[in-house]
């Protein structure tokens, strides 16, 4: 099974997972921790999640921000079996995980960070269109 564990600075993970579960329902194997927020470490939240953690369990470890501190902590579980981490989390990138339902492959991880990096853009107003013309023509 893929377990994963979403950290950030504040509420950042709990908010993809609130987004996540309105899209696609609940998931049981993705465990969320919001840094800073108490007195309790991304290490202490670690360890809880790795005791649930069988010896068959890809663990995918997700950070909001790579260099930063919840990152650098997650980067220190690296050498746990089956564990890989990913920084600079975003929507289309959950989702995407989120749906993977037969464990997953580095090369299908490298797809899904292609893919996640194609959402991040800027949108322009298509001129041809006409402002207010066309609301069904997003794309």
């Amino acid at each position: 099974m893929l377990k994963i564990f979403l950290s950030s600075h504040g509420r950042f993970a709990s908010g993809i997972r609130s987004s996540c579960e309105i899209l696609m329902g609940p998931s049981d194997n993705l465990t969320v921790f919001d840094a800073y927020l108490d007195d309790t470490s991304v290490q202490q939240h670690l360890d809880a999640f790795y005791e649930t953690v069988g010896t068959e369990d890809q663990v995918l470890l997700c950070s909001d921000l790579y260099g930063g501190s919840v990152n650098q902590a997650m980067y220190t579980y690296l050498g746990r079996p089956n564990t890989r981490l990913v920084a600079g989390v975003n929507m289309s990138f959950m989702m995407n995980i989120l749906a993977e339902e037969d464990g997953l492959s580095d090369e299908r991880l490298d797809e899904i960070l292609q893919e996640s990096r194609e959402y991040l853009r800027r949108v322009e107003l298509d001129a041809s269109a006409g402002a207010g013309e066309g609301g069904d023509d997003f794309f």
